[in-house]
């Protein structure tokens, strides 16, 4: 695994919203700093997971299955790097959501 320089350090992150379980995060958003772009909710592999997947949209599949590109992360820390996801992370297992290009805000797809 390549060692990894997170943008957020672990004295940084907030409490912003209650824990509702760990997701799979992309190193784009978490290491390069690009915004969430594509995010959607899974059924979960096992309790503690939230289901939650978050993108940047400009991730390619080559990218995605290279498992050393994603990390696990509670759903709060996410909403650290883009606190525009916390309107839609109530959302149900099925959901998928796209950034309207330069907004805070998600549309359903």
């Amino acid at each position: 695994m390549k060692d990894k320089k997170f943008l957020l350090s672990e004295d940084k992150i907030k409490d912003l919203i209650k824990s509702i379980g760990y997701c799979y995060v992309s190193d784009k958003i978490t290491v390069d700093g690009i915004k969430v772009g594509f995010m959607y909710r899974e059924k979960p592999y096992e309790k503690d997971d939230s289901g939650w997947r978050f993108l940047s949209g400009t991730e390619t599949e080559e990218y995605i299955d290279d498992t050393n590109n994603l990390m696990i992360f509670d759903v709060n820390t996410v909403a650290n790097y883009d606190k525009a996801i916390i309107p839609y992370i109530k959302n149900r297992v099925g959901s998928e959501f796209e950034r309207i290009e330069n907004t805070d805000e998600f549309q359903s797809i």
